[in-house]
């Protein structure tokens, strides 16, 4: 058919015109044939002309040829009206190419002319969804508004028509081909309509990605137009566009708000769902039981005939429904019908709609931890929502969350603060709650037996024959009842994942991790925080933090832990301990003090006392030794958490007395003033005043005479109450007046002398003196060989353990002495050093002696001669040798440390404001003040 016969010469000018006017008087001219032609039932003609509209002008390079061509396929169109469905393959596409034209008239006339199409074709037009809306999704950012104008009002169109007739249009022509698995969408969803949500969606997760506002807001719009509509349930696709979605969040108010009310949308309809399924499930298990019931019953009477003859239908289903070799229920024969409940009745809300709740899970995930705001506020409040709706899920997910979710417990922001709160209070409530599955058990977590118990009076005979392990059926009507679950909670990652935010900044984070570890090892002892597992050192190592809340968590875990694990783990416990402590001195002097005392309140103070006492013992640094006794020393004097562990020393009549005095006593001699507190608290009053004797042979320092100063505010103290009231029954407890005044004789002339003077003078006066117990011979003149007097307390060996204080105390002052004759050789060595530098300098300066003796005046050799005779005269008179320093210097430190203990020592007055005397004499053993 040639062109003549197609379309007249004027028609085709009018088509080509530049004027809208005459273009539109020739579209007219179009309608007029195709009408005719379609009315004629003569189609070659009408898609001749169609074709020509296509080739000659849609697809023309002159844009007022394109614009003709689109006005006349519009013409076109609504001539053939009902009729126009079997000619959209020829007219749609190419007006959709115009959509992407250059010129923004040809875009507008490429609107209008889709528009005029889709208001004639109506349902048809949804066959070309996926193109009509990708094309429109790209003007919605267009520079122009007049096409923007346009497709706004094509969208409009479009919107109506898929809200009408997307689940119920039934295109004329084949059903198009489905790229989408449509095993995933809901079962409620037509599968034959000429909209197709499963081919849909591909393209919506590919537009999510857009970055512009406009389509955006477009995107949005569309999502909440199709969530609307009750039959297509949208939100089973969700996982498919939900990451997108989410980055909407972060847009201007417009999108922002559209976003945020289609996400409380998908969110409602979930719960919903969810309630309608546990409805289902329970409908479904009272129907399952109450017929198996009736067959059981049944067949029950003739259950023999039955099986022997294999004719009872009942039988039949018994026996083929239970497997007897493993036990398991055949759920093929016993489920319910497939058409029972589906598409009968009216439609409820969220029947048939799947949810996949774990790639919904697995996209909050990382954005749980975004830095906008309210992205990181919404996916928190997913999460918590699922806690509840999709327990299973979230309990396989708890090591991330936990990762994501407690460093927001310090969020800045409030809102988000408060969620993460109770983000972490529902997660903790549902781990404690869940049951800890150590060995595989029948168990029924969906169904629980106080379900079943209010379904229908089910004999618990008939639930023991229908045990079995679930099959994973998906169907709803497929019921698995007893099944053998593993433990879906990782507690080995939870527990790396509560270790890793020790590092955190924020207390919060960290106490709360704390707390998760608390909880956990006291619902699963076995399954975490093993001594070889890494984690222990770790819980070590924050007794360092700087929060005191965070080291009591921890001390209250370590505590948890020792008294739930065998000796082992504790005896490490407290070697670990003692060895932070010998490493880390700052902390044994910060936080010492809390940990033992939190440790002693929680576990066996007896217990921890003796097992620091044997490793003591045997500690090599015995500067940490005695160090750490006199630490352990204070606390056992004066808190109330060791109040018992005190009461039981002072009983010494008693072996457990005896034992736990002795073992104290072994470990306490790297420190004298500890070892005689010790003793004083056990009222071995008598072996306190010859330890007293030991003393003289000791090298009084500073550091010694401070302990003493304190051991007599001790003995002001409450704690020693019973102590000062024993003074007043000097027959009772002789030895008591001598271990006091021994500690004045060795306190200089402070405010702890004056008080501890005042007391004893107040009870001498009473006149109690003469009854002091003089020493024997054998204690003056062999004091090295000493022994104690044989007391009440029998069983314990008195002798051997003065002797044993006497040999840990020689072994210290060797310590000491080569610690001082290490620091006598380097400044040896240091001084050998200046004196050759001396030289050097000297020989250097020797090639000029007559400059270097010019410069010496008669007074500098004068003042140099009056220095030397000086030294050499106060040498002779402290009577040591010219050539032996080191003794002559000797009592003039210890004076000196001394004096400076006098000062030092005084913590309850001024010393200033009394008048001391000075010393006037230093023996080998110590130094003597004047009264």
């Amino acid at each position: 058919m040639s062109d003549v016969l197609v379309l007249s010469a004027q028609i085709v000018r009018g088509l080509n015109d530049k004027a809208y006017e005459k273009r539109k008087a020739a579209a007219l001219e179009v309608e007029k044939l195709i009408r005719e032609y379609s009315a004629n039932k003569e189609s070659e003609r009408v898609r001749a002309i169609l074709d020509k509209l296509v080739q000659d002008f849609a697809y023309s390079v002159n844009p007022n040829a394109r614009n003709g061509g689109l006005i006349g396929l519009a013409a076109a169109s609504i001539a053939l009206g009902p009729d126009v469905a079997a000619y959209l393959e020829e007219i749609v596409p190419p007006v959709l190419a115009c959509f992407a034209d250059q010129d923004s008239r040809v875009r507008y006339y490429a609107c209008e002319s889709m528009y005029n199409i889709a208001k004639v074709s109506k349902g048809e037009i949804l066959r070309y969804f996926n193109e009509v809306f990708d094309a429109m999704s790209k003007l919605a950012a267009d520079s122009e508004l007049s096409v923007k104008n346009g497709a706004e009002l094509l969208d409009r169109l479009i919107k109506d028509i898929v809200a009408e007739q997307s689940t119920t249009y039934v295109s004329i022509l084949a059903h198009p081909s489905l790229s989408h698995d449509d095993s995933m969408g809901p079962v409620s969803m037509p599968r034959t309509t000429a909209f197709s949500l499963p081919r849909f969606i591909p393209l919506l997760s590919e537009r999510i990605r857009a970055k512009n506002p406009f389509t955006r807001n477009f995107l949005v719009s569309w999502i909440t137009v199709l969530d609307s509509i009750p039959d297509l349930e949208l939100v089973s696709f969700l996982p498919d566009f939900l990451d997108g979605l989410l980055q909407f969040l972060s847009d201007p108010n417009d999108v922002k708000y559209a976003t945020s009310t289609v996400l409380a949308n998908f969110l409602a309809e979930i719960r919903e769902a969810v309630e309608v399924k546990e409805h289902q499930k329970q409908q479904s298990m009272k129907t399952y039981f109450v017929e198996q019931q009736q067959k059981l019953s049944e067949t029950a009477s003739d259950a023999g005939e039955s099986i022997k003859e294999g004719d009872g239908d009942d039988a039949t289903l018994v026996k083929s429904s239970i497997n007897s070799s493993d036990g398991d229920i055949n759920w093929d024969t016993v489920s319910i019908s497939e058409t029972e409940g589906r598409g009968k009745g009216s439609w409820v809300p969220g029947q048939g709609v799947v949810i996949n709740y774990t790639r919904i899970v697995e996209i909050l995930m990382p954005h749980l931890s975004s830095h906008e705001e309210e992205i990181q506020a919404t996916a928190l409040k997913w999460i918590n929502e699922f806690i509840s709706l999709a327990k299973d899920v979230i309990i396989v997910f708890t090591p991330q969350l936990i990762s994501a979710v407690l460093p927001s417990l310090a969020h800045s922001v409030a809102p988000i603060r408060t969620v993460a709160v109770e983000v972490n209070r529902n997660l903790y409530k549902l781990i404690l709650e869940t049951p800890t599955n150590t060995v595989p058990s029948l168990q029924s977590p969906p169904y629980s037996s106080a379900h079943l118990s209010s379904i229908s009076p089910v004999d618990s005979s008939v639930l023991l024959m229908h045990m079995g392990i679930n099959k994973e059926h998906n169907s709803i009507n497929t019921l698995p009842l007893i099944y053998e679950q593993a433990d879906p909670f990782d507690y080995q990652e939870t527990v790396k994942a509560l270790v890793h935010q020790f590092k955190n900044e924020h207390e919060e984070t960290r106490v709360a991790s704390l707390d998760w570890l608390l909880m956990l090892h006291k619902k699963a002892p076995k399954k975490i925080l093993a001594i070889d597992d890494g984690t222990f050192p770790v819980l070590l190592k924050t007794l360092s933090d700087l929060s005191e809340e965070v080291v009591r968590r921890d001390l209250q875990l370590l505590a948890q832990l020792s008294s739930s694990s065998e000796d082992e783990f504790f005896t490490r416990f407290m070697v670990d301990l003692l060895k932070l402590f010998s490493t880390d001195r700052r902390l044994l002097e910060s936080r010492g003090s809390l940990i033992i005392r939190h440790l002693c309140s929680s576990l066996n103070s007896e217990r921890i006392y003796r097992t620091f006492a044997e490793i003591l013992e045997r500690e090599e640094d015995i500067e940490f030794a005695s160090n750490m006794v006199q630490n352990l020393n204070s606390i056992l004097i004066t808190t109330p958490e060791l109040s018992d562990l005190r009461k039981r020393l002072k009983n010494l009549e008693t072996k457990d007395g005896q034992m736990l005095f002795t073992a104290l006593y072994k470990s306490w001699c790297h420190n004298p003033v500890s070892t005689f507190s010790l003793c004083l608290l056990a009222q071995a009053y008598e072996h306190a005043a010859n330890l007293l004797q030991s003393f003289a042979d000791l090298d009084i320092t500073v550091n010694l005479l401070i302990q003493i100063d304190k051991l007599v505010q001790l003995i002001e103290s409450p704690v020693f109450t019973y102590l000062r009231l024993q003074l007043l029954e000097p027959e009772k407890y002789p030895y008591l007046f001598k271990c006091l005044y021994g500690l004045l004789m060795l306190l200089p002339q402070s405010s702890a002398f004056a008080s501890l003077k005042n007391r004893l003078t107040s009870v001498s006066s009473m006149g109690f003196l003469h009854l002091i117990p003089k020493s024997t011979p054998t204690a003056d003149t062999k004091r090295s060989t000493t022994k104690a007097i044989p007391t009440k307390e029998d069983g314990i060996k008195f002798q051997d353990l003065l002797a044993h204080f006497r040999a840990v105390q020689t072994k210290h002052e060797k310590t000491r002495k080569q610690a001082l004759q290490s620091g006598h050789s380097n400044s040896q060595l240091a001084r050998n050093r200046r004196g050759r530098d001396r030289d050097r300098d000297h020989r250097d300066k020797s090639t000029f002696p007559s400059q270097q003796t010019s410069n010496l005046s008669p007074s500098t050799h004068l003042s140099t001669s009056k220095y030397i005779g000086n030294n050499a005269h106060s040498s002779d008179h402290k009577g040591g040798s010219g050539t032996s320093g080191v003794p002559t210097n000797q009592p003039k430190r210890r004076l000196s440390a001394a004096s400076n203990a006098s000062a030092t020592s005084d913590h309850g007055g001024n010393s200033s404001s009394r008048p001391q005397s000075p010393p006037i004499n230093g023996s080998r053993r110590g130094v003597m003040y004047r009264k």
